[in-house]
């Protein structure tokens, strides 16, 4: 199922109306409204619910909105005051946990405690510097994949989680950064979004990555030297 929830109307007001997408029918339908009018800055998915945030906006005055959705309920809740303070990126969500990477650049990779409604920096090196704002940010398996400008490309690894820390009572994480550079004929492109399909080669599938730049090109292909799964924000339940 693929959800919509929110947005700007045409006269850009906010909306709080959320609708539902059923692949196999091709068809839409309303579910509850949000409650509050909001445009979502980021998503994800989490325990099966799904998880909206509008993002901090400069000059950062007011403390950002954010709401939880049950689609078993079809209800909405108020988003924990921990969870939507600290979302301060984009998200991943690895190991039942949700990842963020900053929008400051250079900054570290840090992970959500639901138990705690805190967050914690994940242990590691910071973002690579050569991927520089803005970010295009996926996942696949435990590992993260950041794109930047030039489409210079960040694999994050992300090791297993070890038992709760006994002082902090925090589960811990770390994080190990790979980069793949870009070829110099890409350097005046940044990403917008990202998608990926398979091809089938002799060993298997593995993922063709295809970065738009909605400016530039149309599609421009791009295939790593590790393997890729790159996808934009699209809300799959």
């Amino acid at each position: 199922m693929v959800y919509v929830a929110g947005g700007n109307s045409t006269d850009m007001f906010e909306l709080n109306s959320a609708e539902v997408l059923n692949p196999n029918k091709g068809t839409w339908r309303s579910v509850a409204n949000m409650g509050t009018n909001m445009a979502s800055y980021d998503a994800a998915v989490l325990n099966g619910k799904l998880l909206m945030t509008e993002g901090w906006f400069w000059p950062f005055y007011v403390v950002p909105r954010g709401q939880i959705y049950d689609p078993i309920a079809d209800t909405w809740e108020n988003m924990a005051n921990g969870l939507r303070e600290g979302w301060t990126g984009s998200s991943v969500v690895i190991y039942e946990h949700l990842f963020v990477v900053p929008e400051h650049e250079r900054t570290k990779l840090k992970v959500y405690d639901n138990e705690t409604d805190s967050w914690c920096t994940v242990k590691g090196p910071p973002l690579p510097e050569q991927i520089c704002k803005p970010f295009c940010v996926d996942c696949c398996d435990n590992r993260i994949y950041v794109v930047g400008r030039n489409l210079h490309l960040a694999v994050g690894h992300i090791s297993s989680p070890c038992p709760r820390d006994s002082s902090t009572k925090r589960c811990r994480f770390s994080v190990q950064w790979q980069v793949v550079d870009a070829p110099e004929t890409l350097f005046d492109l940044t990403p917008s979004s990202a998608k990926k399909c398979y091809v089938h080669w002799k060993e298997g599938f593995r993922a063709l990555n295809f970065a738009v730049d909605l400016v530039s090109i149309k599609i421009l292909y791009y295939i790593s030297r590790v393997d890729l799964h790159i996808s934009g924000q699209v809300i799959i339940f």
